[in-house]
Parts: C-alpha cells; sequence; structure tokens
C-alpha cells in the first residue's frame, strides 16, 4: 500500500487517481456511480430506509422503520433469571430441592438446589421494569427496552446456539444476519465496510469468524473485524513498520500488474464472482485508510460523552483481574465506535461480550461461579449499552437505529457447585430497543422459575426475533432469498413470524 495513503492532506479522489491503472481508478468509478444517487423510500414520517449500491433488492418491500442494526451479543450464555428476568418463587424457594415435573437433560448435570438472583431487583422507569443491580445503568433507558422473555433454543451447545443466533441455523455454511442485510440492502457509505464486527478483546467466541461469514452470498457482504483501542484496529489497514522501501512509483507499478492478471483471469472464468469480491475488498481497504481511522479516532468527543461511556479517565495499565471498570472500557468503547461507524454510514454492527478460551472464565459460560463472571461483564455492558442508546437518541438516530441484545440461551434457576449455573437452551432472554420497537415492555412471560415460557405452546424462537428484524428494515423475510445447492436459502429458513405486538 502507498504511504502516501497516510496523508490526511491527500483529496480522497486524487489519492485514487494515483493508484494509477490498478484498483484506484475501478474505486473512483465505484465512487462516482455512486454519488450519482441511491434509491430511497420513506415511512411518511421522514425515516429514510434507503437501497444502497450493490444491493440485491430493487427495492424494499414496505416502508421501514429502521435502516442499522446493532447486535449486542453476550457469547457464554447469559443468566436472564439474574439479570432481567425476576423470580421471587426462587427468593421463596432458596436452597430447597430443584422439582422440574419432568425429567431435565442437562449440560452438566447442574440440577443442584433452587438458587435465588445473585443480585437484589430494583424497578425503573415509568414502566416499573424490575432488572438487577450489576445491569442496573440500562434503567436510565429502561422506558425505551422491549424484554421478550419466552425465547427458546435447540439446543444448549454453545457453537451451534450461537451459530443460530448469529446465521439462522446450526451448522456452520450460512451467511450471517449482517451479511443478509449489506447483500439485501446495499451500502449507505463510500469509505466503510457495510458490516462491522467488534469481538471480545480477549478473542472470538464460539464458532470464530463463521458468526459473520458470507458463506455462499458474494464475499464482500463478510463482515469486517475491527478492535477499537488496540495498536493496529483493523489488521493489515497499514505496511509494517518494515515496509520503508515501498515508493509511489512500485505500489503503482505493483496496481498496474495486478489489474492486467486479474482481468486475464476473469476473461477465462466467467460467472465466477470470487475475483469481482476479492477486487471489492481492495477497493474498500483502499478507502478505508483515510476514513476508518478516522471514525475510531475519540479525541473530538466533548467530555461530557466520554463521561457517560465511562471513557473520560482510562487507566494506563489494566489490572490483571477480571474487573467491572476495566469491563467498562472495553465494552464502552466499541458502543461509541459503534454510534460514530453508524453516523458514516455503517449499516449493521455486532458487538461481541465475551470470548470461547481461558480460565477462570471471561466470558459469560457460569457454571462455577454467576458473581464472579457476571458481576463485571454484566456492569460494563449495561454502562456501555445505556450510553449508546442515550447517545443516539440525543442525536435523533435512535429511532431509525435498531438494536437487538441477545445470548445463546440462558442458565438453569437450579445451582450448580453452589454458585454457578448449567446451560438452559428451553429459555432466556432477548431485548430490542429503537428502531419502530415499543418500549417499556415485556413480552411473552417465562414461567415462575424462568425454566420454560409459561405459554410452552406459543415461544418465541430466534426466527421470529430475526423476521422482526427484517420487517423493521423494510424487507419481508419470507422474499430475500438465494438459491444455493438446489434450495431458496434465506436467513429464517422455512420459519419465523413478524412479532408485531413488539412495533410501536
Amino acid at each position: 500500500m502507498m504511504q502516501s495513503l497516510f496523508d490526511k492532506d491527500l483529496p480522497r479522489r486524487h489519492m485514487l487517481q494515483s493508484l494509477g491503472h490498478g484498483f484506484g481508478g475501478l474505486v473512483l468509478g465505484a465512487m462516482l456511480h455512486r454519488e450519482s444517487g441511491v434509491a430511497a423510500q420513506s415511512d411518511g414520517n421522514g425515516i429514510q430506509g434507503s437501497i444502497g449500491p450493490g444491493a440485491a433488492l430493487q427495492g424494499l418491500h414496505h416502508p421501514p422503520r429502521a435502516k442499522r442494526v446493532i447486535q449486542l451479543f453476550m457469547a457464554g450464555a447469559a443468566s436472564h433469571i439474574d439479570l432481567f428476568d425476576f423470580k421471587p418463587e426462587l427468593v421463596a424457594r432458596h436452597g430447597q430441592a430443584s422439582n422440574f415435573g419432568e425429567r431435565v437433560e442437562a449440560f452438566q448435570d447442574g440440577l443442584g438446589p433452587w438458587l435465588k438472583p445473585i443480585w437484589d431487583f430494583q424497578p425503573y422507569g415509568q414502566c416499573g421494569k424490575r432488572i438487577s443491580e450489576p445491569v442496573a445503568e440500562l434503567g436510565r433507558v429502561i422506558d425505551d427496552i422491549a424484554f421478550v422473555h419466552n425465547m427458546v433454543g435447540k439446543t444448549g451447545v454453545h457453537s451451534q446456539a450461537t451459530l443460530l443466533h448469529a446465521t439462522g441455523f446450526q451448522l456452520p455454511g450460512f451467511p450471517g444476519m449482517g451479511a443478509w442485510v449489506s447483500y439485501g440492502l446495499g451500502s449507505m457509505n463510500d469509505n466503510l465496510p457495510t458490516f462491522v464486527v467488534f469481538p471480545d478483546h480477549r478473542g472470538l467466541a464460539s464458532n470464530g469468524t463463521k458468526n459473520w461469514d458470507a458463506a455462499f452470498l458474494p464475499a464482500q457482504h463478510s463482515g469486517t473485524v475491527i478492535y477499537p483501542g488496540s495498536e493496529n484496529p483493523i489488521a493489515d489497514l497499514r505496511p509494517h513498520k518494515s515496509g520503508s522501501y515501498i515508493t509511489n512509483a512500485s505500489e503503482s507499478d505493483g496496481q498496474s500488474l495486478l489489474a492486467s492478471l486479474n482481468r486475464r483471469h476473469a476473461d477465462i472464468r466467467p460467472g465466477d464472482d470470487r475475483l469481482e469480491a476479492r477486487i471489492r475488498s481492495y477497493e474498500l481497504a483502499a478507502r478505508m485508510q483515510l476514513a476508518a481511522p478516522e471514525a475510531l479516532d475519540f479525541s473530538d468527543e466533548p467530555e461530557h460523552i466520554l463521561r457517560m461511556y465511562g471513557l473520560d479517565q482510562i487507566p494506563a495499565e489494566f489490572d490483571k483481574e477480571i474487573n467491572a471498570r476495566e469491563e467498562t472500557i472495553h465494552f464502552s468503547r466499541k458502543c461509541l465506535a459503534a454510534r460514530r461507524m453508524l453516523e458514516r454510514g455503517v449499516r449493521f454492527i455486532q458487538i461481541w461480550s465475551g470470548n470461547d478460551n481461558g480460565f477462570p472464565r471471561r466470558n459469560w459460560d457460569s457454571h462455577e461461579d454467576i458473581h464472579r463472571d457476571h458481576g463485571p461483564l454484566a456492569t460494563g455492558m449495561a454502562r456501555g449499552a445505556s450510553a449508546l442508546i442515550q447517545d443516539l437518541k440525543q442525536r435523533g438516530m435512535l429511532e431509525d437505529t435498531l438494536i437487538l441484545w441477545t445470548t445463546e440461551f440462558g442458565r438453569m434457576p437450579s445451582s450448580q457447585g453452589g454458585k454457578g449455573r448449567d446451560h438452559n437452551p428451553y429459555c432466556f432472554t432477548n431485548w430490542l430497543c429503537g428502531g419502530g420497537i415499543k418500549g417499556g415492555v415485556s413480552y411473552g412471560p417465562s414461567d415462575d422459575f424462568g425454566y420454560k415460557p409459561l405459554d410452552r405452546e406459543n415461544p418465541t424462537q430466534v426466527y421470529d426475533i430475526h423476521a422482526t428484524i427484517m420487517h423493521l428494515l423494510g424487507i419481508d423475510h419470507t422474499r430475500l432469498t438465494v438459491r444455493h445447492n438446489g434450495i431458496d436459502r434465506r436467513l429464517t429458513d422455512v420459519h419465523g413470524h413478524v412479532i408485531h405486538d413488539l412495533i410501536a
């Protein structure tokens, strides 16, 4: 990559033209095409749902309520009954032998005595919703949130359950939800990816990159991984320090040669879109060299915004032990970076909390000790998510930005080893906010113990959440399909119903 690309004063078009006959010419052509305009539809209330360049859809299926999505994913399985779904019956029966009234298949035989919520619950907001102490910061925005307490999964295995939420299928090889949104609606910006992923700073969750891969969709719709706050937030965005020998002339010659080889390659492989996807990725890389560093630079954020996110005082070094302050900084960085990315036209952002390796636990998989694991993670998550919601709201962006909080499954109302909880795929909680969602409501109650939905015949499935998100984006989830291996594939497989009770 050319050293001149890092000159902030270099005009965008001049930089691209300087790439000669290589990818820069392709970039410039694409930019000029984008600047000629994009299709848009309005819901009559001033909210625009754009169909951008590269979109598979020719137009929205119905007026949208949202045009952007943020998915907050708690990797490891957060405990609904310790955070959001208060169960007085567990308090009353704490320590008694658990009796589920049926044979229970537990992941690690965590069927000890009933275990009351680890923290006290208090009511917040005009809606009076009770949430627990570690997530109390969400009380500031509780009237904007809709909780879904009767979620059910298909498995208690982390990898499969995570894929179900991320891609709509339990097996690998299917596009992530963000990839579907990128494919269907196209881009809203020239210089940043349509789908961005902020992993946990400690590493990736179950399945790694398969959670945001484009699979059989064109490869440019895969999520782009970014680590806000790290020395190199985007891998290979800039040349290595040892690459001082790279000059403008050598870069131009190299790009020219690559363009010639690519044309020859494409001519003898008609119908193969992998090269086109690769070219698009190089185009985007060139543009991101200018746009991404600015989007991730918080130096122009006012003090009161940094304070709201808990980023006003960041220690030079973090403690070796997991703590709430450290988790707040890491999660809030991603939330603030997400807001800045959304402002610049990124359409889908995935923020992860928790990774798939390390011990003691550094994720939400609290088999041993809910207090130790959930406490810091939940406190940091709640501060960042609350600040993000407040920030979007004060900027007028919450009304067309849809936020989904999810986790692969819940945790059992019985104890495991006295202080932990086993997996519970039979019931868990999601919550949604903004983008046409009705705030201050709780939908689909669970039973007295938080073990299963109260109405076992009509639970809410992951497909229903996905269908509702697509609906709010102006997409009929049954009509955005791709023929693959003889099957018309879609995000919701052959399932899914829009939850109209959640829509304002």
